[in-house]
């Protein structure tokens, strides 16, 4: 950490979503995923949009926060001004790279649009069928290509860099990760406390379609990877991991203990496949984890179809700001 900046923790709001974490919608799903980011040393909860001059003086006095940071894109109150305008005043505002092809106006966009190809597909499936008006106004997939453009020194920024130790208890859990929200950290979380070291084996795209259905993983590969590796209780991830624990994995890995929690969702017409986790049920060495939450990506994309109104005027604004700061955008150092 730069010895300039003592103190870096995250100002978290309750009435505005950001970034990859719009889809929680209760303020104690949001601050458990926050908490759980690794670079997090506090969170501030009910924190107002703009940056008032009472609240920066606390933040300064309180919390001894140095710098009031945000990303190169604009952050505008409802009148047009600038949301930090103050700190930039009292000159303790410090401006980093936004993480280009991360967006959640699109990511809110692959949500509607997969669930309006899911409807198309399966209007046989009741339990699945959504009104249509939930779905007007959203694109095809296709209009919600992943512009993330993943590179070795971004895993390497994420990646803790160090392997297990010669004797560590090496913990292995697999998933999709879609959607990374509150129920995939407070799984990690007790995965983690299982063993010194925690392994998440992250599945492909092809891997998740298979077993979840046309649509998915809103999220690609790299995309959940990297939001795994942000999470505080994760060691290490296999970028591509395959469906079934094999024996070979176990040794390569070596692996301790491999888990899987009880809340997951996967396709119902591939029930009579092969068991993925009867190699290490047979090695002894399978144990089922009670999920701490009910949350699922499923439910998570639900919250926004139910909300599918909000979301499209929210898209529409957002979209159209996203357009003038890629029009006017310079380049920002990452380092």
């Amino acid at each position: 950490m730069n010895n300039e900046i003592s103190v870096v923790r995250l100002i978290f709001t309750d009435n505005i979503l950001t970034g990859l974490y719009i889809f929680h919608m209760f303020i104690n799903l949001r601050l458990a995923l926050v908490s759980g980011l690794k670079w997090v040393d506090e969170v501030i909860a009910n924190a107002p949009y703009a940056i008032t001059e009472k609240f920066m003086n606390s933040l300064f006095n309180e919390h001894k926060i140095d710098y009031i940071i945000h990303g190169d894109d604009p952050c505008l109150l409802p009148d047009g001004t600038d949301a930090y305008a103050l700190a930039k005043k009292a000159g303790r505002y410090k401006q980093i790279k936004r993480t280009e092809g991360v967006s959640s106006t699109d990511i809110v966009g692959r949500i509607l649009s997969s669930l309006k190809d899911t409807k198309t597909c399966e209007n046989h499936d009741n339990s699945s069928s959504l009104p249509d008006n939930a779905l007007k106004g959203s694109q095809s997939n296709s209009a919600h290509i992943s512009q993330f453009l993943p590179t070795s020194r971004r895993i390497v920024q994420f990646s803790n860099g160090k392997g297990p130790g010669p004797n560590a208890r090496v913990v292995y859990i697999d998933g999709a990760f879609d959607l990374f929200h509150a129920g995939h950290v407070e799984i990690l979380r007790s995965a983690r406390q299982l063993g010194d070291f925690l392994l998440v084996g992250i599945h492909t795209d092809q891997v998740v379609s298979e077993h979840r259905g046309k649509g998915h993983p809103i999220m690609h590969l790299h995309e959940r990877s990297l939001s795994v590796l942000a999470c505080r209780y994760v060691d290490e991830v296999i970028i591509g991991a395959p469906w079934e624990v094999t024996k070979d994995m176990v040794t390569t890995f070596n692996i301790t203990l491999v888990v899987h929690g009880t809340v997951a969702e996967n396709n119902s017409l591939l029930a009579g496949e092969p068991d993925p986790y009867a190699v290490p049920k047979n090695m002894g060495i399978f144990q089922m984890l009670d999920s701490p939450k009910t949350i699922t990506t499923t439910s998570v994309a639900q919250r926004i179809v139910s909300n599918h109104e909000a979301y499209l005027k929210r898209n529409a604004k957002k979209a159209e700001s996203e357009k003038k700061y890629y029009a006017r955008k310079v380049y920002v150092s990452g380092d």
